[in-house]
C-alpha cells in the first residue's frame, strides 16, 4: 500500500505535464513572417499557433523549381517549404486554409491543393529573400510550368503574395 502511494505521488505531477519539448516548435529568435493557427496539433504560443521566423521556415526541407508566372518576366527559381511540408510540421488537421496576405487579402485554399510537387511557400527567389517589395517575404508559388493544370484563374488566384497568416478550418 506504501509502494502504491509513493508510486502515485511520483507519478502524479508528470500527468499534468505537457507533451515532451520535442514535440513541440521552437520559438521564434527573430521577426515573425508567418502565423498558422487554427486546427493545429504543434505550436509556440500560448493561444496555440505557430510562429514562425524566415529561419524557422528555412529550417525545414526546402523544394525549388524553376517557373514563369503571369506576374513577372521570364522564368526564376523559386525556393522555400512545400505548403503540404509546412502543414505536417504543425499537424493541420482540417479541409480549408484561410490565407491572409499583408495587405489583408484573404483567399481560402482546399487543404488538399497541399500535395507534394504541388505549391511551397517560396521565401527566395534565384537564391534571393523575397522582399516586401518583391511578393514577400512569402509568396505561395505553384509549379506552373511543370503542371500546365496549374495555369488556371483558380490557381492564381491561390497564388498569395505577401503571405502573413495560415487559419486551418474543418
Amino acid at each position: 500500500m506504501i509502494r502504491t502511494i509513493l508510486l502515485l505521488a511520483a507519478i502524479a505531477p508528470l500527468m499534468f505535464v505537457r507533451p515532451a519539448l520535442a514535440e513541440d516548435l521552437t520559438e521564434p529568435a527573430s521577426r515573425v513572417i508567418l502565423t498558422v493557427s487554427g486546427n493545429i496539433g504543434k505550436s509556440n504560443t500560448p493561444d496555440n499557433a505557430a510562429e514562425f521566423d524566415l529561419a524557422m521556415l528555412e529550417a525545414l526541407p526546402q523544394t525549388r523549381f524553376e517557373t514563369s508566372t503571369i506576374w513577372t518576366d521570364g522564368t526564376a527559381e523559386y525556393s522555400g517549404v512545400e505548403l503540404s511540408t509546412l502543414l505536417e510540421a504543425v499537424e493541420a488537421d482540417g479541409t480549408q486554409l484561410l490565407m491572409t496576405a499583408l495587405n489583408d487579402y484573404a483567399i481560402e485554399v482546399p487543404a488538399s491543393e497541399a500535395v507534394s510537387g504541388g505549391p511551397i511557400l517560396a521565401t527566395r527567389v534565384d537564391g534571393r529573400p523575397l522582399s516586401v517589395r518583391d511578393k514577400g517575404p512569402i509568396w505561395v508559388i505553384y509549379p506552373f510550368d511543370d503542371n500546365p493544370a496549374y495555369k488556371t484563374e483558380v490557381t492564381y488566384s491561390r497564388s498569395i503574395w505577401q503571405l502573413k497568416s495560415i487559419d486551418v478550418k474543418d
